[in-house]
């Protein structure tokens, strides 16, 4: 059976002292286990539950950020596909905003850290081409005057 997960590309906006795209941060964390990655809160789908609650409870669980601190951006849902330990795993990704920029983030035991990260940034720490695409998917969603320069 193919593993399913869901979670948001969560990003904060910093005071309007720069134009968009440089005042856009995105949330990663950086897990516990393994080889230590960069991700988007995100987790298994439980049964019976449908894809946004997941994406929604496990952003709670892994960085403290309940759907009231959260707008979640229309028209953005990106799905990606790949192996894991040989089984095919299924993510889907949704865009939010957090509400308040300067909300703490709270951490669960799997991860021991957090960044905020503008678009290069988070690319880099990201270290995987779909999860790149991702976030440059959502940069684009977010501010489709930048791919006209």
């Amino acid at each position: 059976m193919a593993l399913r997960a869901c979670g948001f590309i969560v990003f904060r906006r910093l005071a309007q002292s720069s134009p968009p795209p440089d005042n856009i941060e995105y949330l990663l964390l950086q897990t516990s286990y393994g080889k230590h990655h960069w991700t988007p809160p995100k987790g298994h789908v439980d049964p019976g539950e449908d894809d946004l609650t997941t994406a929604l409870r496990e952003t709670q669980e892994e960085a403290g950020l309940r759907e009231e601190h959260l707008q979640v951006v229309d028209g953005f849902l990106q799905e990606l596909r790949y192996e894991v330990r040989g089984r095919p795993k299924t993510v889907l990704y949704w865009l939010a905003e957090l509400r308040d920029p300067k909300m703490a983030v709270t951490l669960s035991k799997e991860h021991q850290d957090y960044r905020w990260a503008k678009l290069e940034e988070a690319c880099s720490l990201a270290q995987h081409k779909d999860l790149q695409d991702t976030l440059r998917a959502a940069q684009q969603h977010l501010d489709p005057e930048q791919g006209k320069y």
